[in-house]
């Protein structure tokens, strides 16, 4: 069994899906340099494990986030 060579890369679409948000937000997020991504053939490729380690951490809500008010 040989692993592919994008085997451990996700394409936007994929990646947006599971982030559970649009492609062009994911795009926006990698243009912001929130998310890592490499540019290959025309096309973003999102490592795998930069997705999760991302996700982990994302809140996908849109809008500001509320803060604790100490009142």
């Amino acid at each position: 069994m040989t692993d592919e060579p994008f085997d451990n890369y996700l394409d936007l679409v994929d990646a947006a899906r599971i982030l559970n948000i649009h492609p062009q937000s994911l795009r926006r997020l990698i243009k912001q340099k929130k998310v890592p991504a490499v540019l290959f053939a025309g096309k973003y490729l999102i490592e795998r494990h930069a997705l999760e380690q991302f996700k982990s951490n994302y809140d996908p809500r849109p809008g500001r986030k509320a803060i604790r008010r100490l009142l």
